[in-house]
């Protein structure tokens, strides 16, 4: 399979990993690099009233975004440091009320990395199943939860197979039993409705990176009431929770795609589920081929599909250079081992190596995914013949 004559770089269907900057978000960065080099903790002139105008701003953008107050929003490198400030900080800060967590078997690296890390120090750490579905059981979750469990952390939007977890049901469990959630939102924020007050959030990280804004910049929302022991110490910045200068152009990019994403929400929304349902009718012509994660409850532009009878890594070898797509989470590509999402909801282990997860965006068009749908089917075609007696 090679990619069209009249298209330098292939099919970029890998949005779940990483997605372009919007040029938008782009001229909303530059003056930040050049013309306003501020720091914006530096009040004694005018460039720094400048820079600190400009992240109060972007504070009260990304606060309307989740329904939450401005200084509830901690600026972080990232989604990972959030997640790790969000778990580690929580389990720092409550020692004296337990030793427990509660997370789930489908979750991001960044949030299982630092939960296992916690039980090295002697930290308990309930890690959930989901059903075949990828969705959490609310039976299970409020069975898991004990007088000791100071955190519940279950992700927005699973950044494999695009799955809705209900944070409301979640929020108003946890808050009943005075049990703090934490949720990693990096794949749904601007992307579905979010509401910290509403699905009684207590704390949510978010990324620029998977939203058409700049790698390097994230946030996380820390409920006024919430204490966190910083993991990083130095200039008391952020409420004193997390210590660094803040980069005002990476901060102006994340407020920028975020607006940007609510703006147009609603209408990517229609148009990317368009865009999916079409690529799974297509590739569903081959047989043998299957669906993960929940058909509905899941994010418009993502589909992870399973193909039987392939071997995965001749797959990936026979589409990349027509479609740049991946298997699975980006933090675990080059691992051999079957991706633990696909395992947890049951996939047999060659199936779940077999996998090709799309992820569509703002800049897909509807005759890339037909020409993607074209390639894979023709790659698993080739390979199914390849492997007959």
């Amino acid at each position: 399979m090679s990619r069209s004559a009249d298209r330098p770089w292939p099919i970029y269907l890998d949005g779940m990993a990483t997605t372009p900057v919007d040029e938008r978000v782009i001229a909303a960065m530059l003056p930040y690099l050049h013309t306003y080099p501020g720091n914006p903790a530096s009040l004694s002139h005018a460039q720094g009233w400048q820079a600190a105008a400009a992240v109060k701003q972007a504070r009260r953008t990304i606060a309307k975004a989740l329904h939450a107050q401005p200084e509830e929003i901690i600026f972080t490198s990232g989604a990972t440091e959030s997640n790790n400030l969000a778990i580690k900080g929580v389990a720092e800060r409550y020692l004296a009320k337990g030793r427990h967590l509660v997370t789930v078997q489908t979750e991001h690296s960044a949030v299982l990395a630092p939960c296992r890390y916690l039980e090295t120090l002697g930290f308990e750490v309930t890690y959930l199943g989901v059903d075949s579905q990828g969705l959490l059981d609310m039976g299970e979750l409020e069975r898991s939860l004990r007088p000791d469990t100071v955190l519940v952390s279950v992700m927005a939007a699973n950044n494999e197979i695009g799955v809705l977890q209900p944070l409301a049901e979640i929020g108003a469990i946890c808050r009943e039993r005075g049990i703090l959630f934490h949720t990693d939102a990096a794949q749904a924020i601007a992307k579905v409705p979010l509401d910290v007050v509403a699905q009684k959030i207590d704390l949510l990280s978010i990324t620029g990176h998977k939203l058409y804004g700049p790698k390097g910049i994230g946030a996380l929302y820390l409920r006024r009431s919430v204490r966190l022991a910083p993991q990083l110490h130095g200039g008391e910045q952020e409420r004193g929770v997390r210590s660094g200068t803040l980069a005002t152009h990476q901060i102006m990019g994340l407020a920028t795609a975020i607006d940007l994403g609510l703006a147009e929400q609603a209408r990517e929304q229609a148009r990317l589920i368009q865009l999916r349902n079409a690529l799974w009718q297509d590739l569903q012509t081959l047989g043998g081929v299957y669906r993960n994660g929940h058909p509905t409850r899941c994010l418009p532009g993502c589909l992870s599909v399973s193909f039987a009878g392939v071997d995965g890594s001749a797959l990936i070898l026979a589409v990349q250079k027509a479609i740049a797509v991946s298997s699975g989470s980006a933090c675990s590509s080059g691992k051999s081992a079957p991706s633990p999402v696909l395992r947890a909801l049951g996939r047999p282990a060659r199936l779940a190596q077999a996998t090709l997860r799309f992820g569509m965006g703002r800049f897909t068009t509807a005759e890339e995914i037909a020409e993607a749908g074209q390639g894979v089917r023709e790659a698993v075609t080739s390979l199914r013949a390849a492997v007959r007696p």
